[in-house]
């Protein structure tokens, strides 16, 4: 009978291990995205995010009226970080974007020269599985 009960017990402990191991995967971002965020005049700006996932580490680029520019970042779980330079007339400036994926929907906030912005990301169609 004890014996019969420490199995159980151990049964249910690799159940739970099991269970929390699958749950802290990443998220599943590789594939396009369509990425809006306000922009200087206030104008909602969208630009094409398309990535590339190699377990937590995020290549690809974001194209958009000034043209395109690689991007590259990090996941852990569903909390996404990945920046941008960009090659203006005054030099480069360089945008971090932070935030979380659920599903086929990411939001979070983007900083550049000093000024945090909020931005939102919706995959496109046809441009993967969120899960």
């Amino acid at each position: 009978m004890q014996r019969n009960c420490i199995l159980i017990a151990a049964l249910c402990l690799v159940g739970l291990s099991l269970a929390q191991v699958a749950s802290a995967q990443d998220a599943k971002v590789a594939g396009s995205w369509d990425l809006s965020a306000p922009g200087r005049d206030g104008n909602i700006a969208t630009q094409t995010l398309t990535l590339q996932q190699d377990g937590a580490k995020l290549t690809g680029t974001l194209k958009g009226q000034r043209g395109e520019a690689p991007v590259t970042g990090t996941l852990s779980g569903s909390n996404i970080s990945f920046s941008v330079t960009r090659t203006t007339p005054n030099g480069d400036v360089k945008i971090d974007y932070t935030g979380t994926v659920s599903g086929d929907a990411m939001k979070g906030t983007l900083t550049v020269m000093g000024n945090n912005v909020e931005w939102t990301a919706k995959r496109t169609a046809g441009g993967g599985s969120g899960n």
